[in-house]
């Protein structure tokens, strides 16, 4: 495990993880140890992604894949507004960075329009759940698994690689994905609304 800095508002620690199972998994761990709000928990490979409905896949080398720990100010009953923001976050900052069409999906998923096939193809993945850690702290983990260079899982799946036909600094997309979200998470935070 390997602790890098990185300079984004909604960042105070960055773990960074080769290969994982997944991240949530290693983020729980470190919020039942009390860890600072803001830790990022970054993996290179995952061996056994978490999708919708519990769905596992092996999430190969080229990706994004992260959880963020946050403690979210307001009280909220269902996490599904700030997934709603983070799946939003992802296709805006795909948008932003490569000029293809997106939107955010159902249950979190992240969808780009493949101009080759004139279809909408899962690009990525965001899931939200709310921890009970120490001390009944109550964390909220925001995770996200991002098609950037790795090989998309199904036909149905694409990556920015295969969109764009050139590999790309995975790290743009970090950045960009964090930042975008950083804003939404905000908006939500001030909101009324789950």
């Amino acid at each position: 495990m390997e602790e890098i800095t990185l300079s984004l508002p909604s960042v105070s620690r960055m773990i960074s993880v080769d290969v994982l199972d997944n991240t949530q998994n290693l983020a729980r761990e470190l919020a039942v140890q009390n860890c600072e709000r803001g830790t990022l928990v970054l993996a290179y490979e995952q061996t056994a992604a978490r999708g919708r409905n519990g769905h596992a896949w092996h999430a190969g080398r080229g990706g994004v894949y992260f959880t963020l720990l946050l403690q979210p100010e307001k009280k909220v009953q269902t996490a599904d507004g700030v997934c709603l923001k983070a799946a939003e976050a992802a296709a805006q900052a795909l948008q932003n960075l490569f000029h293809f069409k997106t939107k955010a999906g159902r249950g979190g998923e992240v969808l780009a329009r493949d101009a080759k096939t004139k279809s909408w193809k899962k690009i990525g993945q965001v899931r939200t759940e709310f921890f009970a850690g120490a001390g009944s702290v109550l964390w909220l983990l925001v995770s996200a698994d991002i098609n950037v260079n790795n090989r998309p899982e199904t036909p149905v799946d694409v990556s920015v690689k295969k969109l764009l036909g050139r590999e790309i600094d995975p790290e743009w997309v970090l950045q960009e994905t964090l930042e975008t979200f950083w804003a939404g998470y905000m908006q939500w935070q001030l909101s009324r609304r789950n």
